[in-house]
């Protein structure tokens, strides 16, 4: 899966699986724009844009981007030119909450819709506008989750938000297509974040040891796993791939 000579934009790249991604997508030869509120990863560590300059042969830049700050997008995809121009968007960042329907508040509806649709929505108008404008074979890999494919109970706002993105992708797909744009989603499962063991906790807690028991393979998965399958998406490999959703979920919602 080379990628030499691509330019990549990983929104929410200072951690978990936005981390690993663009660990991923620069190992593979990609020069990449990390874009996060912060650069300090949430597991600790060396921040992502100087892991990948001290562990790989690509370039990387952080720049702060607050997904429902347009115009922090809009300097997220232009952080691309100086590796040549934008040609790989991956749709990461996203929030998650959990709780009773009936408790939803119109601010944390508004917020959760805020980051997971409308600003996975606007990075990709942005980001297809800066390919159009470039003439390059773009590929938008879109991170949505097996919420988006099943909703379950306390995650109704969630699910709803990832749904979106998945029916984005569809349509955009379908629209960029012809424009030789590729645009597919990951649906990942519970997978090993401070997302899954601090804002909700599962991993680790008996709730996340009865949802291992309905995953096929037992266990959560890792951000890389996630990453691996993203960085195909966004490879020559998957040339003739448009449209689809790659679910990573080690079985879950196929049993």
């Amino acid at each position: 899966m080379d990628l030499t000579d691509h330019a990549a934009v990983v929104t929410g790249a200072a951690s978990g699986i936005g981390r690993a991604t663009a660990l991923s997508l620069a190992e593979a030869g990609a020069d990449v724009v990390v874009a996060d509120r912060q650069a300090e990863p949430r597991e600790g560590g060396q921040p992502t844009h100087e892991r990948i300059a001290d562990e790989t042969d690509a370039d990387a830049v952080f720049v702060e981007c607050d997904v429902t700050n347009y115009d922090q997008l809009v300097a997220a995809v232009e952080a691309a030119d100086r590796f040549g121009g934008i040609s790989i968007l991956v749709n990461n960042a996203g929030i998650v909450t959990q709780g009773p329907f009936v408790e939803v508040t119109p601010e944390e509806y508004d917020r959760l819709l805020n980051v997971n649709a409308r600003g996975s929505f606007f990075a990709a108008q942005v980001a297809a506008q800066r390919m159009l404008e470039n003439d390059r074979d773009g590929r938008i890999v879109n991170v949505s989750s097996t919420a988006g494919i099943e909703g379950g109970p306390g995650t109704v706002t969630y699910s709803m938000s990832k749904g979106a993105v998945r029916l984005m992708t569809y349509a955009l797909a379908a629209e960029l297509g012809p424009e030789g744009i590729r645009v597919n989603a990951v649906h990942p499962g519970l997978t090993e974040t401070a997302m899954t063991s601090e804002d909700v906790p599962l991993v680790g807690t008996e709730a996340g040891e009865q949802m291992e028991q309905t995953i096929p393979l037992r266990r959560a998965g890792q951000p890389d796993e996630i990453a691996d399958a993203i960085t195909f998406l966004a490879s020559d490999r998957a040339s003739y791939v448009n449209g689809e959703s790659l679910v990573v979920d080690g079985g879950m919602t196929s049993s």
